[in-house]
């Protein structure tokens, strides 16, 4: 019967010579412009993924990435950013003129941190009080103090962090990093993102979303009891009929695709059903905590409850890059307003208790991966969407947003530790010495990874995408090693 099939003229036969050649057509002028493998993946129906070397230039160390995102804006003047001269100012009123209130809000008096900062390691990298594990780490941080975003709305700043756009549509980092980077056979995702228990960023999945790049767009691996949605096969298939049923669909599919000269939406998915089906064994296994020691879960605080939540994604993420998953995003805050940073309201309550539950877990994922080798070639980064304003808000004690100057901290694999990059100016409002853009981090991170950003692009519909441009950008070299 399916040789039968098979052997039936495909309903586009009559046109399929033009398509071909516009196939080849395309795969020849693109041929010279696809970076690491990348028109490889295009034109190929291997169930493959990144591969650690694959497409990566002699610039670059790392090998994986993880994104520790801190959902709704942390204080950079409460974090990594010391202020000291805001409190010769504090109580007074703001006489500037940037903007320093979103939306509606009205912009209050000028308000010192209430958080002491003290100088740490060899280097006297400056950490305040709230994070005194993490300051443990000095010497390994390289803290960006100008960081510059382009918006003061969650939203549009969220998902120019994660995907280089304020707009939906574009693909994620993580994305770009799996189609730049060639292919091996997998067992897990190559892009995993560990939520908050409490609920997601705004947005959601757009946050980390594949765009129109050939490649899978990030595993959500949920706090549950079921991490990984529609993981188990549909147990009233039996096991046997369930491979003749795909086994069929691929011998259709790939005769489509023979015909037609393109490769189908349908192939992706038989793809996905590939990896779904290795993944019921090595994902479970990756999950399992219970094959961790006691002492590294004390480490990572799964014996506290206000640390166990991030610190059990913290470690899954360590576990995770450990297995050959390329990019993680581990997220802090997340759902109603109420449970993330953005400290519109009770900011020192709010960011004791942030602080408190990422501290011990993010301390114990850096030691980790320096005892089990990984740290050379795993980098780490630490922020959020944006940072916050100087002033308190007029009708609350909280901090409105800021994306005019904040931090972000890198670790790990290539980077120069122990040194603050650039400043804001003396109230911690806006980058003036060495302002750096979304697109300057992005490009910095594809650098340590050997990928030129200039040269990672794809084409949709005749016109370029990358995960940087139109505007200039650079790598952020004070950064590297």
């Amino acid at each position: 019967m399916l040789n039968s099939i098979l052997q039936q003229p495909d309903h586009v036969d009559g046109r399929s010579p033009l398509i071909r050649r516009r196939a080849a057509l395309a795969a020849g002028a693109l041929s010279g412009l696809w970076p690491g493998g990348g028109l490889k993946r295009l034109l190929s129906d291997d169930d493959v993924a990144p591969s650690a070397d694959a497409g990566a230039s002699a610039a670059g160390g790392v090998k994986r990435v993880i994104f520790l995102f801190m959902n709704g804006g942390p204080s950079q003047i409460d974090t990594f950013d010391p202020k000291p001269e805001l409190r010769k100012f504090d109580g007074k009123s703001y006489s500037g003129n940037q903007k320093v209130a979103t939306g509606t809000r009205t912009a209050g008096t000028l308000w010192a941190s209430e958080f002491q900062f003290s100088q740490h390691g060899e280097s006297g990298l400056e950490v305040s009080e709230l994070y005194p594990q993490v300051a443990r780490f000095a010497d390994d941080l390289c803290v960006i103090r100008s960081m510059q975003s382009r918006s003061a709305l969650h939203a549009p700043a969220i998902l120019e962090m994660n995907t280089g756009r304020p707009q939906t549509g574009a693909a994620s980092l993580g994305a770009w990093i799996d189609f730049g980077l060639g292919a091996q056979p997998r067992q897990l995702p190559t892009c995993v993102v560990l939520p908050d228990h409490r609920g997601g960023p705004i947005g959601g999945h757009t946050n980390w979303n594949c765009g129109p790049l050939p490649v899978s767009a990030a595993t959500l691996v949920r706090p549950s009891k079921r991490p990984v949605i529609n993981l188990q096969r549909e147990r009233r298939i039996a096991p046997g009929d369930e491979q003749q049923m795909r086994g069929l669909l691929k011998a259709l599919n790939q005769h489509h695709s023979d015909v037609s000269g393109y490769e189908s939406i349908a192939a992706a998915r038989e793809r996905a059903y590939e990896l779904a089906w290795r993944m019921e064994v090595a994902a479970p296994e990756a999950m399992d905590l219970t094959q961790e020691t006691e002492a590294t879960q004390r480490d990572y605080g799964l014996q506290q409850t206000h640390t166990r939540p991030f610190g059990t994604q913290c470690l899954l993420a360590k576990r995770m890059v450990e297995r050959g998953v390329r990019f993680v995003q581990v997220y802090s805050g997340g759902g109603e307003q109420k449970n993330t940073w953005d400290s519109h309201t009770g900011h020192v309550a709010r960011h004791r208790k942030f602080c408190a539950e990422t501290d011990q877990p993010i301390a114990a994922l850096l030691n980790d991966l320096k005892q089990t080798g990984l740290w050379d070639d795993t980098l780490v980064i630490w922020g959020g969407e944006f940072g916050r304003t100087p002033t308190r808000e007029a009708s609350s004690n909280g901090r409105d947003h800021n994306p005019h100057g904040f931090s972000v901290w890198l670790a790990g694999g290539c980077v120069k530790g122990g040194q603050a990059i650039g400043a804001t100016d003396s109230i911690g409002l806006e980058a003036i010495d060495t302002p750096c853009s979304v697109a300057d981090l992005h490009a910095t991170v594809l650098h340590l990874l050997g990928l030129d950003h200039n040269e990672l692009r794809f084409y949709r519909s005749g016109m370029e995408v990358g995960l940087t441009g139109p505007e200039p950008c650079r790598v952020i070299d004070e950064v590297l090693a």
